[in-house]
């Protein structure tokens, strides 16, 4: 293996993963890391309405190999670790229900989580470790998200490329996890990102004209990962430059223009793990101040059939997410359409039996998309920019709901900051039961209860499948019916970022 560079980027992350035990993480990180794991295994286990995971499930077992690790839903049968690190990130990915950090705005769990589960099955390790791996994984992530983050544009540079920095920085991140995992040193840690960058990959215009590989940009990420970590373990080097480097990851990705100070500032002394945001509701996090908003002056007694007019103030930036073109999004033809438009967040919160966390899964179905009530509603929906929501925007995607009733009284609700982060945490209470919700009506609520027990005592776990085998089998629901319940149909059509 490559000599560690100390003076490179790559050899500053190898060096802190390398020297970092898991005596000397934070309790608030470990405690996260936790919470992330029963996030994702809930994720992937609701993922299995859709037809694209049981065509990614179907595909991984099709493939044979040796059997390493296991598929959350996937059956009994392991197959190798790379391509269950594939089918779960896939699985945690699919329903836009991941965490997210900020001002990054990436999605860091989704990869990085699959990566560690797999490749801790396949090198037997224990819950302390996996959970060490994970921690490391996610902090490595986050700081390259923040290395391409532009204070002044206020955007992550990535993003304004057309990449999804989600996948491409959670490749990196995966592989320093499962690098860990596989017993890498600082050396072949640097390594293992040199290999990695190279596999880093994920194009965005899905969120713009449709297509669901969107779905597959995380699965794709954790199996590059692992892989990357195999070939490292297996003498494979990459080069120690290879961030910084005038042939490097930032030069490639964004033209040289990142900040170095975000990978190092810290570094090992400030985690950003506790602080990413969890999805209280299963749609684009840009609608989730709407939503709340909405959920608000339904508390106050707002009628939904007695709306005149609705305007949803935002940060100026989302609007293309959210509310463009409008006509598309006061008509949503899916569930999944449903999860990037602003009217519909308003008319689910109204019009919602209070699922989940008060928007659930069960909120967002092709049918409800096309509900004459919402329909109705949406159409009175404007989505505009609010110079008070952009100020704060990336750091928060605040919203300011504005709702006039046929009897002419004006109803108000601002919201500046987003349920489950650090400044309105979910409560572990929440996140059990957000998993629930996931988990209904296909693990058996014994198997549930065994999942979330494991979790709570994961550093305690001598072997990381004593989590994974409550998960291998259960009832995946009509997933090949045609119809995604919670997401709309397959093609997921013109989504607009």
């Amino acid at each position: 293996m490559a000599e560690p560079a100390t003076a490179t980027l790559a050899s500053a992350l190898a060096a802190f993963a390398d020297g970092t035990s898991y005596e000397a993480l934070p309790g608030d990180v470990t405690g996260s890391v936790r919470q992330r794991v029963l996030d994702i295994v809930g994720l992937c286990v609701a993922a299995h309405r859709l037809p694209t995971s049981a065509a990614i499930t179907a595909h991984v077992a099709e493939q044979g190999g040796r059997p390493q690790a296991h598929v959350i839903g996937g059956g009994a049968t392991a197959v190798p670790a790379p391509l269950a690190a594939l089918a779960n990130g896939v699985l945690a990915h699919s329903l836009d229900y991941d965490d997210t950090h900020l001002p990054s705005v990436l999605h860091p769990s989704a990869s990085v989580v699959p990566a560690a589960l797999a490749a801790g099955e396949l090198a037997g390790a224990s819950g302390r470790e996996t959970v060490r791996a994970i921690a490391l994984g996610l902090e490595v992530c986050v700081r390259l998200g923040m290395a391409g983050y532009d204070e002044e544009a206020g955007n992550s540079t990535f993003f304004e490329h057309g990449q999804h920095a989600t996948s491409i920085c959670g490749t990196l991140g995966g592989a320093v996890a499962a690098g860990v995992l596989l017993g890498l040193d600082e050396g072949g840690l640097t390594d293992v990102l040199g290999i990695a960058a190279s596999t880093a990959s994920g194009i965005i215009e899905s969120n713009r004209t449709g297509g669901t590989v969107k779905r597959l940009h995380c699965g794709w990420a954790a199996q590059a990962a692992v892989t990357a970590a195999q070939l490292a373990a297996r003498g494979f080097t990459g080069p120690p430059t290879v961030l910084e480097g005038r042939f490097g990851f930032f030069r490639a990705f964004l033209h040289g223009v990142y900040e170095p100070a975000g990978i190092t500032r810290g570094l090992g002394s400030q985690w950003a793990v506790p602080g990413i945001f969890f999805k209280p509701y299963p749609a684009n996090h840009f609608t989730h101040a709407a939503v709340d908003a909405a959920l608000e002056l339904r508390r106050r007694g707002l009628d939904p059939e007695r709306v005149a007019s609705v305007t949803l103030g935002v940060p100026a930036p989302v609007i293309r997410t959210i509310g463009q073109p409008i006509e598309r999004k006061r008509a949503p033809e899916s569930g999944y359409q449903a999860q990037f438009s602003g009217p519909f967040a308003v008319a689910a919160a109204l019009y919602g039996d209070g699922n989940g966390l008060g928007v659930g899964l069960a909120d967002y179905t092709d049918e409800l998309a096309r509900d004459p009530r919402r329909r109705a509603l949406m159409a009175k929906v404007e989505v505009v920019p609010d110079d008070w929501a952009t100020a704060v925007f990336p750091h928060q995607f605040p919203a300011r709901l504005t709702v006039v009733d046929t009897e002419g009284r004006t109803w108000r609700a601002e919201v500046p900051a987003n349920r489950g982060g650090p400044l309105r945490p979910l409560s572990e209470r929440d996140l059990e039961l957000k998993f629930r919700d996931n988990a209904a009506g296909r693990l058996p609520e014994a198997a549930a209860r065994t999942v979330m027990e494991r979790v709570r005592r994961l550093d305690t776990l001598h072997n990381i499948r004593e989590l994974l085998c409550p998960l291998a089998e259960f009832d995946h629901g009509s997933a090949t019916a045609g119809k995604e319940s919670g997401v709309g149909r397959a093609n997921g059509r013109r989504q607009q970022r």
